[in-house]
């Protein structure tokens, strides 16, 4: 099979305009019940390990459909009406948001970081009828839900916990699934609402994304594509090998998430969770479990091969080592080829929450030789820059608009459906070993992200891929603070690994033989990134904490 066969008519992943000129999967499911519901045929595999349950798929499917069939014969929830899940990484998040699907609500995934203000403001924006929450979280939310009358499922509550939040109950006293059972019959419509997904905010409030049942049903299929081209650059042919077992480190509510369980559920995987994120764990439940694929944001890949080289490991069931959410340094692919050669195949992309998840990605070869490029797009999506080098983007995944804010999402969306990700891009040429004809992109930083030095644009993304070149240094995140006569200078906060030692003038001095001289911070700031779930940098604090430094230093 060549790449040309797979988007051939008849072919998986051939595409078509609608009448508004977007391009979609012709045939794909439509709605991510049809896409759920195909994972049927996998009901005797592992689907779900946690730490002290898991799931085959028929067990998932079974619980789900039996918590939908409750949301709307005791609920009375009916389509359209949402549904917020704020649970831990547990196996029963899964059946939270499965169920919700089932039952045609649109299933709000929230930020179990958030305070319980920040958790109300979500609330109080969606206004959903039933939270699914687990035990830890109750508490932050049971205020709101007792002001409003929602009512609720917990999750791994202790026993008597839905009597001290009025309107809640257990999920574990709830009577047992029939293991053949049927999801709730209701009218679920492509063009229907299926999620809300909020933005990470860093940059400012979080807004919430709608995505429709065809849009989380062409993010579905974006990674079955990118698999099967990568396979193909392989020499292998798709769908033959085994399926994966995948180690799931980013939290479920994000985008990128969706995108690994996904590309999982596709081929009837296993999904390994952890608890929190632990490399040393890590290691460990890779070797229990024999872990086929590793997803995570770049720091936790990271600290990953830290743990492995410290430890003497070699990873030897990996297959796949991905990371997302963030762009990752330029080293990272060849450190994995340096220590696994060609037996770990790297891989990256770009999403946003915007397009519910990942639309390009980058892999292999190709990767290795040019690891600053984000990837080729999937057959559903067009790419394309404006006038300042800004990626638009147009295609089936992309959500429909921000949820009761049309003033955002009028900034965000042209007319004829390009969303304006804010992102810096170079358009290139793919080359052989991917079947060339299309577009590599290479998303170069944040437009918020440059620092304007003088006149001169220093993109942070640049100077911080360098900096995380150095031995010494495990994290780091350039920003601009205010200067005088410069208007803006170069600011890096680094975080040395454990017992190393560089001082900031090494560090500049490592910098300048590496960049030019006006891209050399003039500041190198000792002390933690702050990141977000998703390991993006919260750029707001980290320019208040370096532009504090650099007053008092």
């Amino acid at each position: 099979m060549r790449r040309e066969q797979l988007v051939a008519p008849g072919g998986p992943f051939e595409v078509g305009r609608g009448d508004d000129g977007v391009l979609r999967y012709v045939n794909a499911p439509r709605t991510l019940v049809e896409f759920v519901e195909a994972t049927w045929a996998y009901r005797d595999r592992v689907f779900l390990v946690g730490d002290d349950a898991s799931y085959t798929y028929g067990e998932f499917f079974a619980a789900a459909t039996a918590l939908a069939r409750r949301l709307v014969d005791e609920y009375g929830m009916r389509p359209g009406e949402r549904a917020a899940v704020v649970m831990r990484n547990h196996p029963e998040w899964q059946i939270a948001f499965w169920a919700a699907q089932f039952a045609g609500l649109v299933t709000v995934p929230l930020n179990t970081w958030w305070t319980a203000d920040e958790l109300g403001a979500a609330l109080d924006d969606c206004t959903p009828r039933v939270l699914l929450v687990d035990g830890e979280r109750l508490p932050r939310v049971a205020g709101w839900a007792r002001r409003v009358g929602a009512r609720g499922v917990v999750f791994r509550g202790e026993a008597g916990a839905g009597a001290g939040a009025e309107g809640f109950e257990r999920y574990e006293d709830l009577p047992a699934a029939d293991p053949y059972g049927a999801p709730p019959v209701v009218e679920i419509r492509p063009e229907d609402d299926a999620t809300i997904l909020y933005t990470s905010g860093t940059t400012g409030r979080p807004r919430g994304a709608v995505a429709t049942q065809l849009a989380q049903a062409g993010a579905a299929v974006h990674p079955r594509f990118h698999a099967a081209v990568a396979v193909l650059a392989r020499g292998g042919v798709p769908g033959a090998g085994p399926a994966p077992v995948a180690l799931m480190t980013y939290p479920f509510f994000h985008a990128a998430a969706f995108t690994h369980v996904y590309s999982v559920m596709a081929v009837g995987g296993t999904i390994v969770l952890m608890r929190e994120w632990d490399a040393e764990a890590a290691l460990e439940l890779i070797d229990r479990y024999r872990v086929t694929h590793f997803s995570g944001v770049p720091t936790t890949a990271l600290r990953l091969l830290d743990a492995a080289e410290r430890a003497g490991h070699e990873l030897a069931s990996l297959t796949h080592l991905s990371t997302g959410g963030a762009a990752p340094p330029p080293a990272l692919a060849a450190r994995v080829a340096e220590r696994y050669g060609g037996r770990i195949e790297p891989r990256t992309g770009y999403g946003l929450t915007e397009t519910c998840g990942g639309v390009l990605a980058h892999f292999g070869d190709a990767y290795r030789a040019d690891p600053a490029a984000a990837g080729i797009p999937a057959p559903a999506v067009e790419v394309r820059t404006d006038e300042h080098g800004e990626l638009w983007l147009r295609g089936q995944s992309l959500v429909r608009g921000y949820w009761r804010d049309p003033q955002a999402t009028a900034a965000a969306f042209t007319a004829d459906g390009w969303f304006r990700t804010g992102d810096l891009a170079v358009l290139g040429v793919r080359g052989d070993e991917e079947g060339g004809g299309e577009s590599r992109i290479a998303v170069v930083d944040r437009i918020k992200d440059i620092v304007i030095r003088g006149g001169e644009n220093v993109y942070c993304a640049e100077v911080e891929g360098v900096l995380l070149g150095h031995p010494a240094v495990e994290d780091a995140a350039v920003v601009g603070v205010p200067h005088p006569e410069l208007g803006e200078e170069v600011a890096a906060v680094v975080r040395l690994r454990a017992g190393a030692e560089a001082g900031p003038d090494e560090l500049r001095r490592y910098a300048g033989e590496r960049l030019a001289a006006f891209k050399v911070p003039a500041y190198v700031v000792p002390g933690d990134v702050p990141r977000n779930a998703a390991g993006k940098v919260l750029k707001r604090e980290l320019r208040e904490s370096a532009a504090l430094a650099v007053v008092g230093a």
